[in-house]
């Protein structure tokens, strides 16, 4: 039964998907608009080309970013539970914050989180 499943389950997601860009090139009238194939960036036309150079420190400076946010996601649940866990969790989200603050320096150190 494992094997029959699995099959029906691929046949039935690629049906699913294949019948829904069917119907959608049958019933939906396409318009061949130059503008839809420009890019939009906040409403501001495209000028030039799109391969220019970023400076590095603005990747850098997302991915602190993105780390110490997804970081912070983890002291929820604990503020959830924090009275029921007692100290030895208390400890543990302090040792937690610890590393935290020791990347965030080491981020400052290099200059990580100077805007350029």
């Amino acid at each position: 039964m494992g094997n029959a499943s699995l099959l029906v389950l691929i046949v039935a997601a690629v049906s699913f998907a294949a019948g829904g860009i069917l119907v959608g090139k049958l019933l939906i009238k396409g318009t061949k608009n130059p503008q839809k194939g420009e890019a939009y960036e906040c409403g501001v036309p495209a000028r030039g080309i799109g391969w220019n150079q970023f400076n590095v420190g603005y990747y850098l400076f997302a991915l602190i970013f993105l780390i110490f946010d997804v970081e912070l996601i983890f002291l929820y649940p604990w503020a959830v539970v924090a009275k029921k866990s007692g100290w030895f969790a208390f400890g543990e989200i302090l040792v937690f914050l610890f590393i935290l603050f020791m990347g965030y320096l080491y981020a400052y150190k290099k200059g990580a989180l100077k805007w350029v």
